[in-house]
């Protein structure tokens, strides 16, 4: 039988503490309702007495979601946990995660205290919250660097007082991986009362070591992990939730669980990434842009053949379409030849010659060759085959003025027309546009990109619109960056229009 390991994401309050990343009550609940659906466990909802934002965040998000446990941060202060009480009195599962500083350097600089102090201070807040909540999470801030000694008399006295989750934070991202393992087993076996607690992993990234830490603790019996979306946090980040959840998927013979739907994975990164208005690194593990792109020719040969050569995930597993083959010089024609065929174009091998020895010579010059590019290669440019086309695009925006857009379009040989207000000039653009292309479309992502520098530099967009249940790719570029991402649409709606 597999053991359960409980998901507590922290996204919400250790995540939202990034500088220019701070949530509306209205935000937080659109996320933790995301994280319901995704299968976390435990949603640390605030820190209710630092804000009265917060708090009234935690009162809304205890009644926005049923079955997570609803955690409100506290310090070791009864005030704290007066106002946290206070906060989670609508929550159906309430948890209060109360705590204090337990290594010398908190004790002595911060607290200016002693270690028989500090544990009757942590004592104390675990039997008063206690009174209000049966469920009590203890942190011994900073104990990666507490020795482990004094963290066991820590750790069994809050126990005994009553706390029903240890949670064994690496505060400053300090610890090796076999640090952190003997510290979790250091526990295990030398705390008496050890079994009638959860104990709980909390690292940050500090040295780049998060998820291993956090794996580590895990397998020498943590049983409860403290993570976030996108591995977002304080300085360097958190423990990444979908590096944690996709490890143990990939890695059955761990034997164990988590109630992680993981097709909902990159749906909330990319919900996560947008409110916040924290791009996700393009090579970040499992959400990433290039977490499944492919552009050497040798991977994108074996991939082609087989996906498992070099995919250890399925991309639905994480709730993305399919894997990418991006075309570059190291591509080969195995790569082009299924770009070229994923457009429409059949070229026999002969004709794939000549196409490629182009290929390769545009490749030379630019970093990544479109789908437009290799139909002009081929002879089959969509420029001059699209439906629809960019007749003029007119646009006034300014600040203390309207944004407003005036749009012209050329639907195979016929003109329309329309014009549209909007929240920004691009906005305004695109909702002129779908004023005449009148389908049900998402805009799925938008990313923006210079391709030459200076402020004449030509701007490239990419867009993902989903449409009919599939998702489609298109690109713009142009000196106006609100042409180019008109451009860039139009050319996702000519794509879905051949299907």
């Amino acid at each position: 039988m597999s053991d359960r390991l409980f998901i507590f994401d922290t996204t919400l309050r250790d995540g939202e503490q990034v500088p220019g990343c701070q949530l509306n009550t209205v935000e937080k609940i659109q996320v933790a309702k995301a994280l319901e659906q995704l299968g976390v466990d435990v949603i640390e909802a605030g820190f209710p007495v630092s804000s009265p934002g917060d708090f009234n965040s935690v009162i809304e998000i205890s009644k926005a979601v049923t079955w997570p446990t609803v955690c409100a941060l506290t310090r070791a202060v009864k005030k704290d946990i007066d106002v946290a009480v206070e906060a989670l009195q609508y929550a159906k599962h309430k948890r209060i995660h109360t705590g204090i500083g337990t290594s010398d350097y908190h004790i002595k600089y911060k607290f200016n205290s002693t270690r028989d102090e500090i544990i009757e201070r942590g004592v104390e807040a675990v039997k008063y919250a206690k009174k209000f909540v049966e469920d009590v999470e203890f942190y011994c801030e900073d104990a990666g660097r507490t020795d482990n000694e004094y963290l066991a008399r820590v750790v069994e006295a809050v126990i005994k007082a009553g706390a029903t989750v240890v949670n064994i934070p690496d505060t400053t991202g300090y610890c090796l991986p076999q640090e952190y393992f003997e510290k979790i087993k250091y526990l295990k076996e030398n705390v008496s009362n050890i079994d009638k607690a959860i104990i709980s992993t909390h690292c940050h990234n500090d040295l780049g070591m998060a998820t291993a830490n956090t794996l580590s603790g895990v397998m020498a019996g943590a049983r409860q992990v403290e993570v976030t979306v996108n591995g977002i946090g304080e300085r360097a980040g958190n423990t990444s939730l979908e590096e944690i959840a996709m490890i143990l998927k990939c890695h059955k013979g761990l034997n164990i669980d988590t109630n992680i739907n993981t097709t909902k994975i990159y749906p909330i990164s990319r919900m996560v990434s947008s409110l916040m208005n924290m791009p996700v690194q393009p090579n970040k593990a499992i959400v990433g842009r290039n977490a499944f792109a492919h552009s050497s020719g040798i991977h994108q040969d074996g991939v082609l053949k087989n996906v498992q050569t070099y995919e250890i995930i399925d991309p639905k597993d994480v709730g993305i379409d399919d894997s990418s083959i991006v075309l570059t010089a190291r591509s080969g024609r195995a790569a082009l030849k299924y770009r070229l065929n994923t457009n429409g174009v059949d070229v026999d091998e002969e004709k794939l010659d000549s196409i490629y020895q182009k290929f390769l010579q545009l490749a030379d010059q630019k970093k990544e060759v479109t789908d437009a590019d290799i139909l002009m290669l081929a002879g089959a440019d969509t420029a001059e085959t699209h439906a629809i086309k960019l007749d003029f695009l007119q646009v006034t925006s300014g600040k203390g003025v309207q944004n407003v857009a005036s749009i012209g379009l050329d639907i195979s040989g016929e003109k329309f027309e329309a014009a549209a207000s909007g929240n920004g000039p691009v906005d305004a653009a695109i909702k002129a546009l779908k004023k005449i292309i009148t389908k049900q479309m998402t805009l799925k992502e938008f990313t923006i990109q210079a391709i030459s520098k200076g402020s004449d530099d030509v701007g490239k967009v990419h867009m993902q619109v989903e449409y009919n249940g599939s998702v489609y790719y298109g690109f713009g570029a142009n000196t106006d960056i609100v042409t180019a991402s008109v451009e860039a649409y139009i050319d996702c709606i000519n794509k879905f229009k051949k299907k």
